[in-house]
């Protein structure tokens, strides 16, 4: 069996969760639901999987310094750096370089850093048959989540509910890709839940190291000749200038759209462990514990006729009277405001802040 080793991609910014995720203290750095905060949850989740020194984390420079003050026990030389944010292809592509050169048969876990997993247990018997089915094949794996709700926020991926042709891999509960599809409206959301075919898709993949690798040459051909050049170079003293230069080249994709829904190997297997991405306030909303008028409330709060809200304000007294499906986030320097229905928008106001170079609120 070859060695396992995890990926967690941890650059993000976490746009969505504006004003309390900022490029400083980044949605995967807080503590949002439960105890710990998300990327805490993430390495001690792998842990129990691969062996912890087995695990990598890719990030940036601003946020590396962070996350190593959260895993005092995280050794400095698997923190990868990434220059530039180029979207997930790119980052994928990276880590696997610095594992083939360790292993280069090893099997590759990739994990975002800021989901909720409630089944550990569950979690980790979909990941070993993950591990299992793809160390002796060249099937690219991914993770899809059973869908419980019309959820826009969220890719999908269809599946072959009868496994598919030529699966080799059916009688475990691994099913054969069909296609992905990209956030949807809520008519076809509403469409993809009623098939019994569609997944929400997680991000989360497992594959051989050699074989992602071998993919990428395939489908992004671009992308393959300039991550190269970084290979020859790590662990010297021209590994750092020459990553600037490769990111100063790449084009940003995601490895959804330049990999899996070109590779004709591609399989999922469904999962039911509790799993949220946490993508927006509305998401916090509804993993939360609510009060009997429907309100998650946390800090300093008098509510008056208030319902089916998210408020949330440690620092500062907040008073709602009579409003109902609003979220309402209260920072030291920042106040949202918004209905639940359009959290997903949030991220509008970032963009809008980057724009104008309000840099203080980023």
């Amino acid at each position: 069996m070859p060695r396992t080793y995890a990926v967690i991609m941890a650059g993000g910014v976490g746009a969505r969760f504006w004003p309390r995720s900022r490029e400083k203290s980044p949605k995967q750095l807080l503590e949002i639901i439960g105890k710990g905060t998300m990327i805490q949850n993430t390495v001690k989740r792998l842990e129990a999987i691969v062996d912890p020194a087995d695990i990598f984390i890719v990030t940036n420079k601003l946020q590396k310094p962070l996350i190593l003050k959260q895993l005092p026990h995280f050794e400095d030389s698997r923190i990868i750096v990434e220059p530039v944010g180029r979207n997930t292809a790119p980052c994928i592509a990276l880590a696997a370089l610095h594992i083939r050169r360790l292993d280069p048969s090893a099997v590759m876990i990739v994990s975002p850093s800021d989901h909720l997993i409630a089944d550990q247990v569950e979690f980790k018997r979909v990941i070993n048959l993950a591990v299992e089915t793809t160390a002796t094949s060249q099937s690219l794996l991914t993770i899809g989540i059973h869908p419980t709700h019309p959820e826009t926020g969220y890719g999908y991926i269809q599946m072959f509910m009868d496994g598919g042709a030529h699966n080799p891999h059916h009688n475990k509960g691994v099913l054969k890709v069909k296609t992905f599809a990209e956030k949807p409206n809520v008519q076809t959301a509403e469409r993809f839940l009623a098939s019994g075919d569609f997944l929400w898709n997680s991000g989360m993949f497992v594959w051989r190291v050699d074989e992602i690798l071998r993919q990428i040459k395939v489908c992004l051909p671009d992308l393959d000749v300039e991550i190269s050049k970084i290979e020859k170079v790590i662990g010297t003293s021209q590994y750092q200038s020459t990553l600037e230069t490769v990111y100063g080249m790449i084009r940003g994709i995601s490895i959804d759209y330049g990999v899996m829904e070109k590779a004709e190997a591609v399989y999922v297997i469904p999962g039911k462990f509790g799993w949220s991405d946490i993508g927006s306030w509305d998401e916090v909303f509804r993993m939360s514990g609510k009060d009997e008028k429907g309100n998650s409330i946390t800090g300093k709060v008098i509510q008056k006729d208030t319902e089916n809200s998210y408020v949330f304000s440690p620092n500062k007294l907040v008073a709602t009277i009579g409003v109902s499906d609003l979220i309402v986030i209260n920072t030291d320097d920042a106040l949202l405001i918004c209905r639940k229905d359009r959290s997903q928008d949030v991220k509008e106001i970032s963009d809008y802040l980057k724009r104008k170079q309000m840099n203080e609120y980023l």
